[in-house]
């Protein structure tokens, strides 16, 4: 493993990676603590929280006793020339400051974090993102910024289209062909709401809207949008195959048919209730006989279809992983290959009226499905990441999926511009 060879050297070397963490919620708690206390060669060079209380109570947690609150540039720079950690309620300081390695959002807010990736790339910061809702939106396009710029953009293993990622190069490098990614689900409920799960959330110290997120499937298809566009693969169809069984992964290849696997590049898909959960896989073949032999050899079966899978996933753990990756190594973890392959559009989670506004992701009256790109903007349907603040201009019965022409858009968001400026952009390639 290289990442800790690395972490030693800058240990050594008294040169530790600088990062700058956005958001104390629960998982940038997590990031803040994993980094201070277990990740020799790196420190949190410095938090931004809206809310300074919780941004204190990530420091005491991780036993971060020496720090100081600062309300400008010189202040930050002048921590960070003292190696103290600092905590500040302006966002504009992380991004105006040269001496940071980069920037780590952990904010999970779609429109929060659209403004800070987009000033961070356009003030030449490598970011890395802990938010598959904005990747799956705008990720090609905020890559392609990022690559003009020549800084550095990716999301984050942890979650799942990092450690899907991982896999699937794991896979590819040893010469077989990856043709499903796939997320073992636990449960699924299109029709959850932030108040059935509100008891959830309030025991993880989440949002009811994120838990809700979670359970209606809004949050699996934005991953596996992700590991589309990072991939080329598409969907088998619209909202994913998402077969439910109890079985071992191992024993469900036989669910898919290689030559329509072929025929689509490779698909991204879901199971519900299959073992071991929560974790991801990649189904692979080969036509080498050879490698057949010694992967019954290796009890991975007959074909023609081989499972390789990680039981779980490690959320903040994982994290600097990624850092160090992106910052000693350039390697990217995950981000689009090109222009949008699969996009997540709304879909009505109850009747909606004329007149209704469309609430966030994980609300009350919209979840999140996946389609191919083209037939998604063939057909002019509405991205679950635009949805919000929408106004309905006809009636929408539940489980009818919505399009431009049912709305009237905000269309003067940063994101609804980057979008736009996305799908004009890609659509000439």
């Amino acid at each position: 493993m290289l990442v800790d060879a690395f972490l030693k050297k800058r240990e050594a070397a008294n040169n530790p990676i600088r990062v700058g963490v956005i958001g104390a919620g629960e998982m940038g708690k997590g990031l803040i603590n994993q980094i201070h206390k277990h990740t020799t060669g790196m420190e949190v060079s410095v938090t931004y929280s809206r809310n300074l209380e919780k941004a204190l109570d990530c420091y005491k947690i991780a036993g971060i006793d020496n720090y100081r609150i600062v309300e400008n540039i010189a202040e930050l720079q002048d921590a960070l020339n003292m190696g103290i950690s600092a905590i500040t309620q302006d966002i504009d300081i992380l991004i105006a400051s040269d001496d940071l390695s980069l920037l780590v959002d952990m904010t999970g807010s779609i429109e929060f974090s659209t403004q800070l990736t987009y000033d961070a790339i356009k003030n030449n910061r490598n970011i890395l993102s802990f938010n598959a809702e904005l990747d799956a939106t705008i990720g090609p396009i905020l890559k392609h910024m990022a690559v003009g710029k020549g800084v550095k953009y990716s999301i984050a293993e942890g979650d799942q289209p990092g450690c899907t990622m991982n896999l699937y190069r794991f896979v590819k490098n040893m010469g077989f062909e990856p043709l499903v990614c796939g997320n073992i689900k636990g449960m699924l409920d299109h029709y959850r709401n932030p108040d059935t799960q509100e008891g959830f959330a309030k025991s993880w110290g989440m949002s009811p809207y994120m838990a809700t997120n979670f359970a209606d499937g809004t949050k699996v298809a934005f991953e596996q949008a992700c590991i589309a566009n990072a991939t080329g693969m598409k969907v088998g169809k619209r909202g994913m195959y998402g077969f439910e069984s109890t079985e071992h992964v191992d024993n469900l290849t036989h669910l898919y048919d290689v030559d329509e696997l072929r025929r689509l590049g490779g698909v991204v898909d879901f199971i519900v209730g299959a073992k071991p959960g929560p974790g991801v896989f990649v189904y692979a073949t080969t036509d080498d006989p050879h490698k057949v032999k010694y992967l019954e050899y290796g009890k991975l079966g007959k074909g023609p279809l081989y499972n390789f899978y990680i039981p779980y996933h490690l959320l903040f753990f994982e994290i600097p992983t990624s850092i160090v990756r992106m910052i000693d190594l350039d390697d990217d973890i995950c981000s689009s290959k090109a222009g949008p392959v699969v996009e997540v559009l709304a879909k009505a989670k109850v009747d909606l009226k004329k007149g209704d506004v469309l609430d966030e992701i994980g609300g009350f009256k919209t979840f999140g499905i996946c389609e191919n790109s083209d037939v998604a903007r063939q057909e002019n349907l509405l991205p679950m990441g635009l949805a919000k603040g929408a106004v309905l201009k006809r009636d929408i019965p539940k489980d009818q999926i919505i399009t431009f022409d049912d709305v009237i858009c905000e269309d003067d968001t940063l994101i609804m511009k980057l979008w736009k400026e996305q799908d004009e952009y890609f659509s000439t390639r």
